[in-house]
């Protein structure tokens, strides 16, 4: 696995990685075996910031610690979480029909796959608490919409790309809707503001 280090700021390291399930595979990797000083792991789709306090782990020390690691793409340990949330879902979405279409399936073969897998939050981005949702049981490529929305509600379920995800509150999107759910998933008053945090398993429940 290539792991290349750049410094980001005085308590922080970007390890810059070849593909998603690199990134998975390190986050899962440190995470197991998390040292004294180290403050936060933020995974994105190519790259895993390390935030460190330097007075209890200089970033010469933390640099170390990530190449030493050992971890391979595909690799995975059980997340922080040991049983998955389960989010409940009403699949009655805008896109659910033709996204059925494009995937050459029926509707009720897009519900029964969608919910029939285990996903995990691979990252978080684009709006405060979505996380970005992926599974070695979806195959699937979708193409997002040509004209994002203007308004998507929260708690829309989509896909888009290889990714599933959840709109935590309104916003513009261009994924496409398969369905809803009333499951909270953000609120900034809360210690953990966001529920899908990277690494948290998660299994959909069609509601019908």
């Amino acid at each position: 696995m290539s792991r290349r280090l750049l410094p980001s700021g005085e308590s922080a390291l970007l390890v810059e990685c070849d593909s998603l399930e690199e990134v998975l595979a390190l986050h899962d990797a440190l995470e197991e075996a998390r040292p004294p000083g180290v403050v936060e792991l933020v995974p994105a789709a190519r790259t895993l910031l390390v935030s460190v306090d330097p007075e209890r782990m200089p970033l010469e020390s933390a640099a170390t610690w990530i190449r030493r690691i050992p971890a391979e793409a595909g690799s995975r340990v059980a997340g922080a979480h040991a049983e998955p949330m389960r989010i409940r879902v009403t699949y009655d979405g805008a896109d659910l029909a033709a996204t059925a279409a494009l995937l050459h399936m029926s509707v009720d073969a897009l519900v029964a796959r969608h919910s029939g897998i285990e996903w995990r939050v691979a990252f978080v981005g684009f709006a405060p608490g979505f996380g970005y949702l992926v599974s070695e049981d979806w195959p699937h490529e979708v193409p997002r919409l040509e004209a994002p929305r203007p308004r998507v509600p929260g708690g829309s379920v989509a896909v888009a790309g290889a990714f599933g995800g959840v709109y935590p509150r309104q916003s513009p999107g261009g994924w496409r809707l398969l369905g809803r759910t009333d499951a909270p998933l953000w609120d900034p008053a809360a210690a953990e503001p966001a529920v899908l945090a990277p690494g948290r398993r998660v299994r959909f429940e069609p509601t019908r």
